[in-house]
């Protein structure tokens, strides 16, 4: 029986149907649309289609539309520039002809230089930390069965929380959240799948820390998506390992959230830096 992971990774290796267009299928997860995280990994894959020999370092997107996971995805890969240390492309990701998220991404060949990096914040290690499954029994009473349903999907990512977060029942918190992920099924030696799955993940989790400070969810009504995401790769990883994503919600004003992140291996290297504004309307707010 095919697994969530096998799924996702199935559907990260996308088609070529041209010398720069691609073409993606979703995995449904059950809200009706396409899961932010899935686009940012395909448009990474397809973006490293096009690129030999270099790492991506840094991408930044933005979410322009809903996606429909019942149709696929075409990804136009636009190559603004190959240079002698840095490699520059653009893709759109595309359905029924109109542009549903559009990203820039850059690739660098490996340089030696300064190096510096945050400290990670003293927190317990995954194995000391309890699973989802673990915690979802232990909540289970506090979920509608629509909750517990969604709650009890299959997902391609392991999580361990470090704070006890409930989003059926949440109460005001400070704007942090510290959760380990790694992926479920070993990558073997494509960094790029690494690279991709990381980014796939790296959208789990980061909105809901801005609405800690309010008590809110989208479990009680909150409407919540990403506007826009960009990321930062310090340091090679292993995704097969566990990686704590150290995140900070520093403000929130006019129906929008900030968070931004820290990447960190168990050995404490900064691998990674990632920032996100999302949508955060209360349901009797007017839309403009």
């Amino acid at each position: 029986m095919l697994t969530l992971i096998d799924s996702v990774l199935e559907h990260l290796d996308l088609e070529r149907i041209e010398t720069n267009l691609f073409r993606g299928f979703s995995e449904s997860m059950g809200s009706g649309r396409v899961f932010g995280g899935q686009v940012i990994g395909q448009a990474l894959i397809a973006a490293l289609r096009t690129v030999e020999e270099r790492p991506c370092h840094s991408l930044h997107g933005y979410f322009l539309r809903p996606g429909d996971p019942d149709l696929p995805i075409i990804y136009e890969v636009d190559r603004i520039r190959d240079g002698g240390s840095f490699t520059t492309r653009r893709v759109v990701a595309i359905q029924k002809g109109e542009a549903i998220f559009t990203m820039n991404t850059s690739f660098h060949v490996h340089e030696e230089g300064l190096s510096h990096q945050a400290i990670m914040p003293e927190v317990p290690s995954p194995d000391d930390l309890p699973t989802e499954q673990e915690v979802l029994e232990k909540n289970k009473h506090l979920y509608t069965d629509e909750m517990l349903k969604h709650q009890k999907r299959d997902r391609p990512i392991e999580m361990r929380r470090v704070e006890n977060v409930n989003y059926a029942l949440p109460v005001k918190m400070a704007p942090v959240q510290h959760i380990w992920y790694r992926s479920k099924k070993p990558l073997g030696d494509d960094y790029a799948r690494h690279q991709c799955l990381l980014a796939y993940a790296s959208d789990m989790g980061l909105l809901s820390t801005a609405q800690l400070p309010h008590g809110q969810s989208w479990m009680t009504g909150l409407m919540t998506a990403s506007l826009d995401h960009s990321m930062w790769f310090h340091k090679p990883f292993s995704f097969d390992e566990w990686i704590l994503i150290a995140m900070e919600s520093t403000a929130s004003a006019g129906s929008r959230g900030f968070i931004r992140a820290s990447m960190f291996t168990e050995q404490g290297e900064l691998v990674g830096s990632v920032a996100q504004e999302g949508l955060m309307r209360l349901v009797d707010t007017p839309k403009n």
